[in-house]
């Protein structure tokens, strides 16, 4: 039986629901790369409430966590996935950060946390303050026993004067930290308020400013993010890195390429888009495993369509389809988003989200998630 989606010129297609869901399977962690999804949060639909700060389903929240390590992939936490600076606020992260550490250390999984200075209120601050914010965060997330991912600042993006004060403060963060380090390059089509990020409007000016952060401290730093879109300018960032740091794709445009690697330098992995496609990506991990590079191909590239569509400007508010597509596929029982996001995306763009992870099979249960489609369809008056 078909269902009628809606599409964006207002008229509605057909689309037949898949019946030949992935199988469930586990994995170990890969071995030639590292994967890590940034998960997102389960809201408390009966808790939350306009003014009432972020409500979260911790059993929810963390048994979504304990099926990406079941699958192999380490979890990127407290990421913007998880809505930071978008309803998330500084005291749940933190909390967040202290649940998840603690299950990772009790299975063995691998997980990352982010740190960064959004516990400052919104205005102008000082380099002091801002590198006070930073140290609260990064103590907070080595004393749970996890290492950081030193996310960028919005706060810093506004204080800093030019590159020296990025120098500053990230060198003074590096030369304290007790565990190697991520850092995260994230562009202004993921947040606006962080253009000119390094203190350059130039890309490449940029580059030099960070590369030279890691060449000053290179013990300290296991990887830089980099969450540009931009597939050329990661692929060159990379070859400029210190042997020993990583590169971890961010780039949910071209993530195939970038983990594949040209022959001479490969990316890994620390993205959105591997909460929602977790059975393809450790299925993807085993084959290169295998040294498989066309398998492994041949199961990432055809996500593509589905996460450029997800990450689609605004891109900001691509986590609106992480969490739909994480309810029809009945990993949490409603579609609710810490912040209200779940309605910050179009019916149309919701529908194509279900059509696209539905081709690819990702729904474990599809008449459950054709069904749970067919109500939010109703909820808007479309006779589906």
């Amino acid at each position: 039986m078909s269902i009628g989606l809606p599409s964006a010129d207002g008229g509605l297609r057909l689309h037949e629901p898949c019946r030949d869901p992935l199988p469930p399977l586990s994995f170990p962690p890969a071995r030639s790369r590292r994967f890590y999804s940034a998960a997102h949060v389960v809201a408390d639909p009966l808790a939350a409430c306009a003014g009432a700060g972020p409500a979260v389903d911790w059993d929810g929240t963390l048994a979504f966590r304990h099926r990406l390590w079941a699958q192999g992939l380490g979890v990127a936490e407290a990421m913007d996935t998880a809505q930071r600076g978008m309803g998330l606020d500084w005291p749940t992260a933190a909390e967040l950060i202290r649940r998840s550490a603690a299950d990772a250390a009790a299975v063995g999984g691998r997980i990352l946390c982010g740190a960064g200075t959004d516990q400052l209120p919104a205005g102008a601050h000082t380099l002091a303050a801002i590198s006070a914010a930073y140290e609260a965060q990064l103590a907070h997330v080595e004393a749970c026993g996890a290492s950081a991912v030193l996310m960028a600042s919005r706060a810093l993006a506004r204080a800093a004067r030019g590159p020296e004060d990025y120098l500053e403060v990230y060198g003074g963060l590096l030369r304290q930290s007790a565990r190697p380090v991520v850092l995260h390059w994230l562009g202004p089509m993921f947040d606006p308020e962080l253009h000119g990020y390094w203190g350059h409007e130039s890309p490449d000016r940029a580059t030099d400013v960070f590369l030279k952060v890691i060449a000053e401290h290179p013990d300290k730093v296991d990887g830089i993010k980099v969450s540009l879109l931009d597939a050329g300018r990661e692929a060159d960032i990379r070859r400029r890195l210190p042997a020993g740091v990583r590169c971890y794709t961010g780039d949910d445009y071209h993530y195939p390429e970038l983990i594949a690697g040209d022959g001479e330098c490969a990316s890994d992995a620390l993205l959105g888009i591997f909460d929602p496609i977790a059975p393809l990506a450790a299925r993807a991990a085993v084959a290169l495993d295998h040294d498989d590079p066309a398998g492994f191909r041949a199961l990432l590239d055809p996500t593509v369509d589905l996460a450029r569509h997800l990450f689609a400007p605004p891109t900001r508010y691509y986590k609106t389809g992480v969490v739909l597509l994480a309810w029809l596929a009945g990993h949490q029982d409603h579609f609710t988003m810490v912040g209200g996001l779940q309605s910050a995306r179009s019916l149309p763009h919701l529908a194509t989200a279900y059509e696209r992870a539905d081709l690819l099979g990702l729904f474990p249960d599809p008449e459950r998630a054709e069904q749970r489609m067919r109500h939010l369809l109703s909820v808007h008056g479309v006779a589906s």
